[in-house]
């Protein structure tokens, strides 16, 4: 992996953001700049359009014009991007050790072997859904299998679906999102269970009938959103009970089921958004876009839940000298980052995320 070459390591931030921007004017209609949610503001800046990651990557394939998609997020983006973009068009991550330890918690391997080992236990009962935060590798996998991706803000009608097709779901990656869901739906805990995968087996747990089990959840999470807990929310109803606690379903069980509202990323902007002034929040989610909405609604007091900086610290990995390497390099009719997914990859992947599309 190519380190920053040194003329790129100690420009003023005046001369970053005048380069970027030539080099965005020189490439033009050529080049469409996405930026997540999550990304620090002297990145965001430049993006053409904000998102989250599915958004993104259907708005870059949308941009028939452009020749490059250079995506401010972490790789599984980029990965959905290049899926979803057409033939010509290149797909490109600044850095590229921008990855998700989330993601990175559901190896192909391993999730070949817990399927093998569940189907044998289960039978043919079980229906694999991904959240779109994964690998194209595991969107693949579960469009072989029948199943399908889902995001935050679909994952209920996802789950619906996956119900009337069998009786039990093996969730992908994150067991909070999936445990959060389900029980939202009615379905109590002990009729979830955990797979191990660092293990290879189920976690066992005392009252459990595995004839009576729906939910098989993958051991992963977000290390963003394991940070705020139950005592924070307790600390700030404390403070002021004025205040509300909005967080993400990525949080834990406990934490999401004391907090007034949780939802996905565009629901909390679409909190705030539509939120009097004078209103109090405490937000469980990526530091970045939370200290963004309180920048954007100064007519509300908005502060993060955690007395401790959360950003997501392999987003942040993309930085404004690494996004004017790859320009320049574009402009210098050399690319590279590239994020390229084979063609196997993208027909499976584009059957599981148009399964959903379709739900």
């Amino acid at each position: 992996m190519e380190s920053l070459p040194k003329q790129y390591q100690d420009l003023t931030s005046k001369e970053y953001d005048r380069r970027i921007l030539s080099a965005k004017e020189y490439l033009g209609k050529d080049l469409v700049i996405l930026g997540h949610h999550y990304q620090r503001d002297e990145v965001i800046q430049f993006a053409d359009y904000r998102g989250d990651s599915l958004k993104l990557a259907k708005l870059g394939a949308a941009q028939q014009e452009a020749k490059y998609i250079v995506f401010c997020g972490v790789h599984f983006m980029a990965e959905t991007a290049d899926t979803l973009a057409n033939d010509e068009q290149v797909v490109i991550l600044p850095d590229l050790r921008a990855g998700c330890s989330m993601a990175d918690m559901a190896d192909i391997d391993e999730v070949e072997e817990a399927w093998d080992e569940l189907t044998e236990q289960f039978g043919d009962t079980i229906i694999p859904v991904t959240y779109v935060n994964s690998t194209a590798a595991i969107k693949a996998f579960v469009g072989r299998k029948g199943g399908t991706t889902c995001t935050s803000s679909n994952a209920h009608a996802v789950l619906k679906w996956a119900f009337q097709q069998k009786k039990r779901i093996l969730f992908l990656p994150d067991q909070h999102l999936g445990r959060n869901t389900a029980y939202d739906m009615g379905i109590s805990l002990d009729k979830m269970i955990v797979w191990n995968p660092r293990r290879g087996e189920l976690e066992q747990q005392e009252n459990k009938s595995l004839d009576e089990i729906q939910m098989i959840l993958w051991k992963g999470h977000c290390s963003v959103h394991q940070k705020f807990t139950v005592d924070q929310i307790t600390r700030f109803r404390k403070q002021d009970p004025a205040f509300q606690i909005l967080v993400h379903p990525e949080c834990n069980f406990d934490v999401v089921q004391q907090a007034d509202l949780n939802g996905s990323t565009e629901f909390i902007i679409q909190t705030i958004r539509k939120a009097p002034a004078g209103s109090k929040w405490a937000i469980g989610t990526e530091v970045n876009l939370v200290q963004r909405l309180a920048h954007e609604h100064p007519e509300q007091d908005i502060r993060l839940l955690s007395s401790t900086m959360c950003p997501c610290l392999t987003m942040n990995r993309i930085d404004r000298p690494h996004l004017l390497w790859v320009l320049e390099e574009l402009v210098a009719g050399n690319p590279i980052h590239q994020i390229k997914v084979d063609d196997d990859t993208i027909y499976w992947s584009k059957q599981a995320i148009e399964r959903m599309l379709a739900i």
